[in-house]
Parts: C-alpha cells; structure tokens; sequence
C-alpha cells in the first residue's frame, strides 16, 4: 500500500479532511436528519475534503480510474475499466482533431485512456490541487503530456474559465453527481460546448425503483451520500429532465447497470475472493473482504499515527466501508446505478 504525496506537512490538506469528517460526523448524529441544504451549498470543501483523504485510498483499491465498469465472464478488472472508457468514446464517436473536456476528471485515468483510444485532445477538469498534481504525473509517466492536459477550476464555471462554444465535446464519468444542481451544472457544460458539440455522461442515480417515501430507500441514499462525499442523491429522471431543461436534445440513454450481466458491477466491492475474474484480480477483491478490510484498517491507523497521511484519512477509509455496504445493497436491490448513460447533444442553433 503505497501512500504519498500530500503529507502529513500540508496543514491546508489536513485541515480540509478533519473539516470533513467533522461535517459528516456532525451530520450523522443530527438524529438522521440530512442536513442537505447546507452539504449542496458546501459542495466544494465537501467534495475537496472527501478527495484529500479518499484519492491514496481509491488508487490503492481502484488504481486510476475511480469508476464502475460492467464486466464480461472472465474478463480482467483492468480491461473492464478500459472497455466502460471506450463505450462512452465510441457512443460519442469521439476521434482525432477534437478537443474535448473531461469533467471531474480524477488522477486523469479516463482521460489517459480515452486519448490513447480516440486520439483526440483532452483537457482535463478537476477542482483538488492533490489530484491534479497526481494527474499531471502520471500523464507524463505515459508520455501524454502533449495530448492530456489538467487545469484546476470549479465545473459550475466552466464558462468563466474556458469561455463559450470552446470544446467538440465534453464528457463525465461519475462526476457531476458531487453538483449541487444537475441543472447547474449540465447548463455550463451547454455553453462550453460548440454548436452541435457532444456531450456524454455515466451519471450516478437512484433508479426509478426508488421511492424517497420509504424510510429504508432513504436511508440508503444517505450512507452512498456520507461513503462517497456526495450533496445529495437524485433519482434518474430528474438527470434526464435537468439535460432537456438547459437545452441538450437526447440521442441515446441507457441504464447500463440493468443489463443481464452475469457477473454484477458490484462484484469487486463484495469481498468474495472466489468470485475474482482473474488470478491478477485475486487482490483487488481480496481488500474488500473481512481479512483485507482488517489489514487496511489497521494500515491506515498506524500511518496516521505516525503522520506519514494527514489527520483524517482513517475516518475517511472508514466511510469508504460505509460507501461499498450501501453500493452492493443499491446494486442487489436495483435501487442505485452508477452507469446511467446519456449522450446528448448541444443544438446547432446554440
């Protein structure tokens, strides 16, 4: 388990993190009232706190493309990950010559990729100094300084920092879900795009199974809320609505987390080492079982007492715990999906 970067002597990042976990901590004890207002109008240090202390963890655990994948009988954990990257660029017949923004782009895994795949220019979006210090240095580890690049910025101003009709397409990969307003943030994404310019998105959703009525339903939304540094969770027809309201004209929607797959997009948060795909795939699962989860436990508390990770990663892990329990139940009970796919596209009239 290899831990570096911020360090135990970026007070800022510490202090981000602890600010976080006292929010969540706060919010947790409030009698499971979900104080939402006040989390959608802190999105920023919410999102900035969860991904100070969650970025080491989910590379750890994820390596650099923190997303869901389906995944084929047999078919490798990494492959899975490249193949759900490709789909997006293929359904957004994303080729050389393009420019194209990637939102909420991570340690820039997607971005490496899909450039590779596509051979189009990616600009990468992100508003965590760690990640993008981390993206940068993975880029030019893979050579793709020239083709991949970062920029810091809020992606509820888009507009301000690159301007209007300034990319071919945009595309993000469960991302816009940490938004305080899909409306918000689907707008801007509207302006930054040319006339006719494409925009694809793996949105996280509760299904329309859900039902906020229901204390169970509800309660379950709130522990993916507090796992995974998210505002708050909408159900999927509010996506589809928010990309009509701003202007987007729909060509293609897809659950893709409703298919018949034999094995479950879920499968590597369950633990159940005999259900690894491949050999190589052994360890990958073997860190979300009871054993791995104890090693990682007490990994992360020793670290942290010994200042080699900043004050507040262990909490952090610990919700991360909360976050898988509550994704495996979403995914079983078909009540969340973190692959809804829409490709829209910008009108040509603006």
């Amino acid at each position: 388990m290899a831990i570096d970067g911020n360090g135990p002597g970026d007070g800022r990042v510490n202090q981000r993190i602890e600010n976080y976990t006292n929010f969540w901590q706060k919010d947790m004890k409030q009698e499971q009232k979900v104080d939402t207002e006040n989390r959608v109008d802190s999105y920023t240090d919410v999102v900035n706190g969860y991904y100070d202390g969650a970025t080491e963890l989910y590379e750890y655990g994820w390596a650099q493309s923190f997303h869901f994948s389906r995944f084929y009988k047999g078919e490798a954990f990494a492959a899975s990950l490249a193949r759900h990257e490709h789909y997006l660029a293929s359904q957004m017949s994303l080729r050389p010559g393009m420019r194209v923004l990637d939102v909420g782009c991570g340690v820039g895994g997607p971005a490496r990729e899909i450039a590779r795949f596509s051979d189009a220019t990616i600009v990468g979006l992100n508003n965590n100094d760690f990640q993008i210090q981390r993206a940068r240095k993975y880029t030019h580890k893979a050579g793709l300084q020239d083709q991949v690049s970062f920029a810091k910025g809020d992606f509820m101003k888009l507009s301000e920092q690159f301007g209007e009709n300034s990319f071919d397409a945009v595309y993000a990969i469960e991302a816009t879900v940490h938004a305080p307003t899909w409306e918000g943030v689907y707008n801007e994404i509207k302006k930054v795009l040319k006339p006719g310019g494409v925009f694809g998105v793996y949105e996280w959703c509760m299904t329309d199974a859900w039902d906020p009525s229901n204390p169970e339903h509800k309660e379950l939304a709130h522990a993916i809320e507090f796992g995974n540094g998210i505002p708050e969770m909408r159900p999927l027809a509010k996506a589809r609505e928010a990309l009509k309201t701003v202007g987007f004209t729909i060509e293609h929607e897809e659950d893709l987390a409703d298919r018949p797959d034999v094995v479950p997009w879920y499968y590597p948060l369950e633990g159940d080492i005999w259900k690894a795909q491949t050999v190589w795939d052994y360890f990958t699962v073997w860190r979300m079982s009871w054993s791995g989860k104890l090693v990682t436990h007490n990994v992360i508390r020793l670290l942290e007492l010994l200042r080699v990770v900043p004050k507040g990663t262990f909490d952090v892990g610990e919700s991360l715990k909360v976050a898988a329990d509550a994704l495996v139940k979403g995914g079983q009970t078909k009540l969340f999906t973190p692959m809804y796919l829409v490709i829209s596209r910008k009108p040509l009239d603006g």
